[in-house]
């Protein structure tokens, strides 16, 4: 006789209730399981679920290709994340931390809606993850003082009404020697930010993942800020 699945844990919001998926990564050498509402990789796929009003998943539970660049980005540079102190700004499913977490690194994961923190929570215990804080914050009401070895987000750059907010965060929250580390898709609107922390001393440079195969592969970059 053969034994039922275990129906799919479901995320209930004040939009509706929306089943969990999960996704099995391997980063690095380590097998990762994360839950989400929906996976949106390409660019294809991005822009069916943004334009389609029936898929309401709220963003944050949804995997984004940057996330996944992220993570890889954060586990070929392990040695760098061992022993050091993160902050994860708009955290998501919480992939990139988990690594970073996985690693060695002490993280705090922070996300301004309770459901995404939820989300995160659900995610760290899932994969056995010890040295993760999980902390409601909003960067426009920012009252964190403690400084990190590294501050990590992906795909957090997308609205420019958030830059100013993004950048004193950086400032004021960057341990001596610190760095920063975003992923983005190449999005337009990140740019501007880019480009005036340039401006200001900032030094930058870039890896380029690639995320799902194929035509429908997504190019994704990885910025290291480091401050003047």
């Amino acid at each position: 006789m053969t034994t039922p699945a275990a129906p799919p844990p479901v995320l209930s919001t004040s939009i509706g209730d929306f089943p969990l998926s999960e996704c099995r990564l391997r980063v690095g050498d380590k097998e990762l399981s994360v839950l989400h509402t929906d996976a949106v990789l390409s660019l294809g796929e991005e822009t069916r679920f943004l334009n389609d009003p029936d898929r309401r998943a709220p963003y944050g539970a949804v995997l984004w290709p940057g996330a996944i660049a992220l993570a890889h980005e954060i586990a070929a540079r392990a040695a760098e994340f061992r022993g050091k102190t993160v902050l994860e700004l708009g955290a998501g499913t919480g992939l990139p931390g988990i690594v970073a977490a996985a690693l060695g690194a002490t993280v705090v994961q922070t996300d301004r809606s309770e459901l995404i923190i939820h989300v995160c929570r659900l995610n760290g215990e899932r994969n056995r993850m010890a040295g993760i804080e999980y902390r409601l914050a909003d960067w426009t009401e920012w009252a964190e003082e403690t400084r990190y070895d590294w501050i990590v987000g992906s795909d957090i750059l997308y609205a420019d009404t958030q830059h100013e907010h993004l950048r004193r965060i950086f400032s004021g929250n960057l341990a001596p020697g610190g760095r920063v580390l975003l992923s983005d898709p190449y999005r337009p609107p990140s740019l501007p930010l880019l480009q005036g922390l340039e401006a200001g001393g900032w030094r930058a440079r870039h890896s380029r993942w690639a995320i799902d195969t194929g035509d429908e592969a997504r190019a994704v970059a990885v910025y290291e800020l480091t401050p003047p």
